[in-house]
């Protein structure tokens, strides 16, 4: 029985022996490595075999590293992600190392990511003006140097075409134009200020500049970060791409294509393609994919993953985490590597973090597999590495070579071995050359452009592309068609409810009406009157009552007494207790609708649980209510939702108005439909106002593959699980609390307010939407933001407000965006309806979101264009809420009852 156990076990550990010896690189696979990437350097460099060269070695036209007598002050600015650095730089005289910075961080919105080049470059330059007043400096003229971070064809030191967007820049009209002309450009439309550009680098080339004022040795700089990539001095005569002979010029090499043309496959794993054949750009990137830190974790997944597959792991149980691409972060590499073996108890509080239950032994076995793959990596490096040094020291004729890298990059900095594995593989593959690593203290990768490039990694879900949006708009359109057929309307989630509004105002309507206004936590009452003298206008009064949290979450007795009472004030105030008025009832919860008067309220919504009104007729329990009064009476003509209500207000201003939107603390729209294609209403003539009740797309799981863990754990926390999914992710009752549960769990990760999590962080409710607002208001943002999260008590550093900052913005265009697909999908229903080409038409909108963020109406308003480019819609904002409109649909009701009894 021992026997058989000794056997099992055996067999087991040679099955892990096994598959991890598929990373071991023998030192003559890394000679042919070396030899590889050699023989792809020298076809990279000639004019014949550079089209075809997976190492694409793109000239810089940076001629020789710093000697020691720059002197002056520059301008640089560092462009590499969703924030940006300006910074000055003044040399001393003739002292080394004399040199002073001063430099500010400023972010770039998503909106103006994925906008136009010209929004972009006008937004930096708007930077670059700020910082210029900041300084004191904007009657100067500097020269000033472009750190670009993104793949370029340099034809000078001062011309360079994108060759394409990465790092999640969408910027139109950029790829295959001149960045620094469109820079010069901005400039010029600023009109402001004058700068002399002279250099747009690369940022391998930063940082082996950045370097060289250290270590004059240093001619080569590397990024072992996020990315993989080197530059170094390549003598001109071998740059066949160039003219000239004479001296040198730096190169960037773009290594991270080594392997395109297939020649590494003896090294690739099976886990290798997979990860591979899972990325954005498959074939792509293929040394980069095995090297760099984007990648590490992914293949650490997949090889436990098949481990566990094989009952090597973990009992054989696979976790709905781990197969999750993405949740195995190469920082966890770095974590677990850090322990030895016998604190496997640390290990394993690592691996549970991530879901994992693992034993001792498992605990062993992840380490040791997180060992092989950062081991490989860095193996690779060094052999990348051992070409280049070896191909300098020939290029100058020398037997030995001295010579200095700049590095910078997380993997580098943060792993506890790559940079030894490095070290030793560069010694071992080139004998002939010392070489020195020098880490670059004020690289691209530090500060808050290392966290930013976490968050954007966190958040990546949120982002939608055109795409996407697309797919959501056609998924609402299904989800529409379901809510108006008769068959399918039961089980449909968007239930499509009808109003028997059947018209928009046409400037006939007058009266003296008044309108309630329930729809939150207080509540409005107003006195309309419409009057036709030289032109119809409209007179409006109105009072804002309270509606204490036990009343929302009492009896429904209690809530209708409230507003009756209300109502009785108001009236009383008005001197109008003696008359008897129209009423309309804006009610904004959903309920199913009978020729306007009788609505029955489906379910509640927006934290109200008032019982015993679910089901029932809301339009009698008010009646109820205001008869056990006895002091005044009241004739409610009409029941409007408040969408209804805000598509009426605006269709007063602009007849063409045939969607009304809410976008406040809840969401919701309706649009006029006709009614041959509503199933639940007689009659194939004209058109019919329908309620969607959006907030419930996706409660049958469409939206699954685009919610986060983060709406998941609102939603548990809600009032009504598994309800409202879509009002959940884009409205304002709960967009700041999405924002707080992202940042709680930053900083449980180390990556927010030194992992400091305070009380109020804690709680519920206290990062409100309003600060979501605050803090993304383009001049005074960042310092709201430090005032709000010092209220939390987390006293947070610049960098971590941007960061904070950056999180909002991801927040609320998601929300943008989910509600211009949904809406698109409306609009594209409403021209085919019409059968017309282009679509002309008014949207109607209202809601605290949409008013008082400061990007939310423009992000809105674009993404929609893009999405129905063949519509020219206009979005006219509801000045005075939905109650006018609700007056509009009285008094039609109130003509329609009058024409009726006058029938009679």
């Amino acid at each position: 029985m021992v026997t058989a156990v000794a056997q099992r076990l055996a067999s087991q550990r040679k099955e892990i022996d096994d598959t991890l010896a598929t990373f071991t690189l023998s030192t003559t696979q890394l000679q042919e490595v070396k030899a590889k990437m050699r023989v792809e350097l020298e076809r990279g460099l000639k004019k014949d075999t550079h089209p075809t060269a997976s190492v694409k070695m793109l000239p810089t036209y940076v001629y020789r590293t710093p000697d020691g007598t720059e002197r002056g002050k520059y301008l640089a600015l560092d462009l590499g992600g969703t924030n940006f650095r300006v910074l000055v730089v003044k040399i001393r005289t003739g002292m080394r190392n004399s040199v002073r910075m001063y430099n500010k961080i400023y972010a770039i919105p998503l909106e103006i990511m994925q906008g136009t080049g010209e929004e972009l470059f006008d937004h930096i330059v708007q930077c670059i003006s700020d910082f210029l007043d900041y300084m004191g400096m904007k009657n100067t003229r500097l020269p000033l140097g472009f750190t670009f971070s993104f793949p370029c064809n340099q034809t000078g030191i001062d011309k360079g075409d994108l060759v394409s967007w990465t790092k999640g820049f969408k910027a139109t009209d950029c790829e295959g134009y001149d960045v620094v002309d469109m820079l010069r450009e901005a400039i010029k439309r600023r009109n402001e200020f004058d700068l002399d550009i002279v250099a747009i680098v690369n940022d391998t080339v930063g940082t082996m500049m950045t370097c060289a004022y250290e270590d004059p040795k240093c001619q080569i700089g590397l990024i072992a970060g996020t990315g993989s990539n080197v530059c170094y001095m390549e003598e001109m005569k071998n740059i066949e791409l160039v003219e000239g002979d004479e001296g040198q010029m730096c190169v960037n090499t773009e290594w991270g294509g080594f392997g395109e043309n297939d020649n590494i496959e003896d090294i690739r794993t099976r886990y290798d393609r997979e990860v591979d054949g899972g990325s954005l750009n498959p074939g792509k990137q293929r040394f980069e994919k095995m090297t760099s830190g984007m990648y590490l974790g992914e293949i650490v997944r997949q090889i436990l993953i098949d481990l566990t597959k094989r009952g090597l792991l973990f009992r054989g149980r696979i976790t709905e985490r781990l197969k999750t691409k993405g949740i195995f972060e190469t920082k966890f590499l770095s974590q677990i590597e850090r322990y030895s073996s016998h604190l496997w108890h640390k290990l394993r509080s690592i691996l549970q973090s991530l879901g994992l239950d693992s034993t001792c032994d498992d605990s062993i076995i992840v380490k040791e597999v997180c060992g092989a793959v950062s081991r490989r990596a860095a193996q690779l490096c060094g052999a990348g590495m051992a070409a280049i040094v070896d191909k300098i020291r020939e290029n100058r004729g020398l037997d030995h070579l001295e010579i200095t890298v700049g590095v910078d990059g997380t993997l580098y900095k943060l792993h506890p071995h790559f940079s030894t594995i490095l070290k030793d593989t560069v010694r071992e593959l080139a004998p002939n050359c010392k070489v020195d690593f020098i880490l670059s203290e004020d690289g691209s990768g530090k500060g808050a452009a290392l966290i930013t490039a976490v968050i954007d990694k966190y958040l990546y879900a949120m982002r939608f592309s055109d795409e996407t949006l697309r797919d959501i708009m056609a998924r609402f359109r299904r989800e529409m068609e379901n809510g108006l057929g008769g068959d399918t309307n039961p089980t449909a989630t968007v239930k499509m409810l009808p109003t028997f509004v059947r018209s928009i105002p046409d400037g006939s309507e007058k009266g003296d009406f008044i309108a309630l206004d329930l729809g939150g936590s207080n509540f409005r009452i107003l006195r309309v009157k419409v009057s036709h003298e030289k032109k119809q206008t409209v007179q409006m009064e109105s009072q804002i009552y309270e509606t204490p949290e036990d009343i929302i979450h009492g009896s429904g007795s209690r809530l209708f007494d409230h507003v009756a009472e209300c109502l009785g004030d108001f009236m009383e105030k008005q001197k109008i207790k003696d008359k008897k008025l129209p009423v309309g009832f804006t009610f904004s919860f959903p309920y199913l609708d009978f020729l306007l008067n009788p609505a029955v309220l489906l379910t509640w919504t927006k934290r109200f649980k008032a019982s015993g009104v679910e089901g029932m007729d809301v339009v009698k329990l008010l009646n109820k209510a205001i008869k056990k009064r006895g002091d005044y009476d009241a004739d409610i003509m009409a029941v409007v939702n408040d969408t209804v209500g805000t598509m009426m207000t605006c269709g007063f201003d602009d007849q063409r108005c045939e969607v009304g939107i809410i976008i406040g603390t809840g969401t919701n729209a309706c649009y006029m439909e006709e009614l041959r294609h509503i199933d639940m209403v007689e009659g194939d003539e004209g058109r019919m106002c329908i309620n969607t009740e959006w907030g419930a797309f996706g409660d049958d799981g469409t939206l699954e593959d685009i919610r986060t863990e983060f709406d998941r754990e609102i939603d548990r926390g809600s009032l009504n699980p598994g309800k409202q999914l879509f009002e959940k992710m884009v409205s304002g009752m709960y967009m700041g609390e999405l924002v707080r549960l992202i940042l709680v769990k930053m900083a449980k990760e180390g990556l927010l307010f030194e992992g400091r999590i305070t009380p109020e962080l804690l709680t519920k409710g206290k990062f409100e939407t309003k600060h979501v607002s605050a803090i993304e208001k383009s001049k005074e943002g960042l310092t709201k933001a430090k005032e709000i999260l010092t209220r939390l008590g987390v006293e947070p550093s610049e960098d971590d407000c941007i960061a904070v900052q950056h999180v909002c913005a991801i927040v609320s265009f998601r929300s943008a965006n989910l509600i211009a697909a949904t809406l698109g999908a409306i609009l594209t229903r409403l021209k085919d309806n019409k059968n017309s080409p282009r679509l002309r038409t008014t949207v109607g909108i209202d809601g605290s979101l949409y008013k008082m963020h400061p990007q939310y109406s423009r992000r809105l308003h674009k993404t929609v264009r893009r999405l129905v480019p063949e519509s020219d819609v206009r979005f006219l904002l509801s000045e005075s809420g939905s109650g006018k409109g609700a007056a509009m649909v009285t008094a039609w009701a109130s003509r329609l009852q009058n024409a009726f009894m006058h029938h009679v």
